[in-house]
């Protein structure tokens, strides 16, 4: 039989008045949550939790209601444990998800974890008990339980909240930890050390609620913070009091110039820290993307700059994180880089990144040898994830853009924890066999299994040249469907912005909290870029590689056709701006880009639009036809030239007229002209098109028109390992014209 830990009264009230809150954000509207039913005021409540990032992380801290319903089978009212399940983020929840369980019947498997002659934390019987927990499944929910639904099971108030405040955990993870909860909460909460979240776990809690039955909450040592209350709005409320003291605590003993020992570096200012990451980033992603590639994010705002320019961060960033839901993404510590950015230049920094990544692989690897365990997972990638450079900031690494900006975020996170721990105490990190036991958890390694396949393109982040519209639009939304992180690049910015907007709309912007100027951007951006200006692309490159850290694939599809007069001659400026665009822009771009991939070390793509017409010479297109030409063996040409680290093929479509910007109204007019198609002048562009898409279709041996659509589909075919050993060549997609079999 379990016993409420308080029975709040109607009248109870947190102790801060809510317009006062100075360190969270109180965001509670009653007429909101009056339109709301149970359910839908937990997802309501945790959003709002989970917006508020001194609150909670992304991902991280969980909440519940246990709500009174009818049961599907036998109609009678039962308790319901509503609890958001595993892998799931507050900020973003739906109704969906979160788990629905039978709380009696969770309560009863308290009753067989007591059978085993062998129980406690990172015993057998409590990794065994989270498969049970879908017996015990209300209503058929599909979502699977968190590890850490019997903290909220277990303990017998209607509503609680588990969060990971950057303020509260200060206090969790400093030296004095018991005594400072203490001297902050009195007996509102109360103190219990480091425990891994199970079964066992809230086992304590329950016997901390009979210990204690007037308290509202407990610090886990190391980890964040639990309360309830039988009232959601009150559960919320005094989740943010709770929070709110702790912060005030910290805040009250700030040590101003002082924090983390001083300033022992000056930052860079922006320009030159710009400059210095483009120059050094495609070079430290090869460097740590030897086994898997990653994405990257920067942050070098003022916070983060403080930390990294501090003295005492090298000590800090030694000791590691202590938020298990922190080191999950960190790593167990990251690389911190003893650079000058006064007195030492880029190749320096070099230097000591090579030897520092060299250093933290092994020290990793000892890690990995000392506290494994016999059924450990094989090691993982021992590269870090988050590297730090006084006068510049933060690197943070992930398999896609969202996880690095996780990553990047909650080690954002773990220097304000530990700013707070050392304002009032020590800072200190959790033991490295204790983290290793959550790095390498069994579970852990289970979730990390189910998660489904990568798509054949993650990881990847390639740049549609010409990808506002017509082919290079197609061409990105194909790869975007992959998984590919896509830089469209167009003269024209806006539609480059609309083509990745439209990627953003379709994937979502992902999760994670972070990333700075640029670098907190999703998986796709626009950036503006002229291909006759090699100072215009390579500020595009610069700019891309902020975004990213680095270019696995370009794809050049701008190009341009210009219609000859009646006579069937163009000007001589619109020649050379025809070889300019067609020609020289390509050149410009590959050459350009090569620089970055030399730097990066990876092997990688670029795919160059050509034309049949490169083969077929055919009066009224002079310029255009010979500019594809030696598009064609531009291919080829830099094919040689950029082996064996980059593969250089072509794309030579054949009139694709539907959708493509090459085909304006009064081009697909002359051409209907040209070919004594019959038309009126007063027709729909849509139908003119489709009349000259038809003719040109009826002229090829397939017989159907080609689409920008069918051109994509090389250009992704090109990009994946499935064409490996191919380059230097030209692949048509022109549905079968015959006078151009012959390449």
């Amino acid at each position: 039989m379990l016993h409420v830990c308080f029975e709040p009264s109607k009248e109870e009230h947190v102790s801060e008045n809510t317009k006062d809150f100075q360190y969270v954000t109180y965001a509670w509207d009653d007429a909101v949550a009056a339109k709301l039913d149970a359910v839908e005021r937990l997802v309501y409540r945790s959003n709002l939790l989970g917006s508020d990032q001194r609150i909670t992380n992304t991902g991280g801290g969980n909440t519940s209601s246990k709500l009174m319903q009818s049961d599907p089978l036998t109609g009678e009212q039962v308790e319901v444990l509503w609890v958001k399940g595993s892998g799931g983020d507050l900020r973003t929840s739906k109704r969906e998800n979160f788990a629905s369980l039978y709380l009696d019947k969770l309560i009863s498997l308290q009753a067989h974890y007591n059978r085993a002659e062998v129980r406690g934390p990172k015993t057998p019987i409590e990794d065994e008990m989270v498969g049970l927990y879908s017996h015990t499944t209300f209503n058929l929910n599909p979502r699977a339980s968190s590890i850490d639904t019997p903290l909220h099971a277990f303990v017998p108030a209607k509503h609680v909240d588990h969060m990971h405040p950057n303020a509260v955990i200060a206090i969790a993870a400093a030296k004095n930890s018991e005594r400072l909860t203490r001297e902050i909460y009195g007996d509102d909460v109360i103190w219990t050390p480091w425990q891994r979240p199970g079964f066992d776990l809230g086992l304590k809690l329950q016997e901390i609620c009979r210990a204690h039955p007037n308290a509202k909450g407990v610090i886990l040592g190391g980890h964040g913070l639990i309360n309830w209350a039988d009232d959601d709005k009150a559960c919320y409320e005094l989740t943010l009091s709770l929070i709110e003291r702790a912060a005030r605590y910290i805040e009250a003993h700030d040590k101003g110039e002082q924090t983390f020992g001083g300033q022992k570096y000056q930052s860079l200012d922006e320009a030159q820290r710009h400059a210095v990451f483009a120059a050094v980033l495609p070079w430290l992603r090869g460097q740590v993307s030897q086994s898997r590639r990653f994405v990257g994010t920067i942050q070098d705002d003022p916070t983060i700059l403080r930390f990294v320019n501090s003295y005492d961060a090298p000590r800090l960033a030694e000791l590691g994180t202590s938020c298990p839901d922190h080191f999950l993404r960190t790593k167990i510590k990251p690389l911190y880089v003893d650079w000058n950015p006064q007195s030492e230049d880029i190749d320096q920094l070099k230097q000591k990144l090579s030897a520092g990544l060299e250093q933290y692989r092994k020290d990793y690897a000892a890690y990995y040898e000392q506290h494994k365990h016999p059924d450990s997972p094989a090691m993982r990638d021992p590269n870090p994830t988050v590297i730090l450079i006084p006068g510049l900031g933060m690197i943070a690494w992930g398999k896609d853009k969202s996880e690095s900006r996780v990553t990047a975020e909650f080690y954002n996170c773990a220097v304000e924890v530990m700013r707070g721990a050392e304002a009032i105490d020590e800072y200190t990190a959790l033991p490295l066999q204790e983290a290793f036991d959550i790095e390498y958890w069994l579970l852990e390694e289970a979730k990390l299994r189910r998660m489904p396949p990568e798509k054949e393109l993650a990881r990847q982040i390639i740049a549609v040249v010409g990808g506002g519209s017509g082919i290079g639009r197609e061409v990105a939304l194909r790869l975007a469907k992959e998984g590919a992180h896509i830089v469209c690049v167009d003269r024209d910015l806006a539609s480059a912005q609309a083509t990745a907007q439209q990627i953003v709309d379709t994937y979502g912007f992902g999760i994670g909290v972070a990333g700075s100027g640029i670098s907190n951007c999703g998986p796709a951006i626009g950036l503006q870029a002229d291909v006759t200006q090699r100072e215009s692309i390579r500020r595009m490159l610069d700019e891309l590689t902020l975004a990213y850290g680095g270019l696995d694939a370009v794809a050049v599809t701008a190009g341009i056709f210009v219609p000859p007069d009646t006579t069937g001659h163009i000007r001589d400026e619109q020649w050379a701006l025809t070889f300019a665009i067609n020609v020289t822009g390509h050149y410009l771009v590959a050459d350009e880009t090569a620089k970055l991939w030399k730097e990066q070390g990876l092997p990688v793509n670029l795919v160059l639009t050509t034309s049949a017409n490169a083969v077929v010479p055919k009066k009224g297109s002079l310029a255009y036809d010979t500019s594809k030409a030696a598009a064609n063996h531009l291919v080829r040409e830099l094919a040689i030239e950029l082996a064996p680290l980059v593969r250089v093929n072509g794309v030579a479509p054949a009139t694709v007229v539907q959708g493509s910007a090459m085909f304006p109204r009064e081009r697909v007019i002359a051409s209907l002209a040209k070919y004594n198609i019959p038309y009126s002048e007063d027709e729909s562009s849509e139908s003119l098109t489709q009349k000259l898409a038809q003719f040109y279709a009826d002229r090829t041996l397939l017989k159907r028109p080609i689409t920008p659509a069918d051109q994509a589909e090389a250009f992704f075919l090109l990009f994946t390992n499935r064409l490996r050993q191919t380059t230097g060549q030209i692949i048509a997609v022109d549905g079968g014209l015959h006078e151009a079999f012959l390449r």
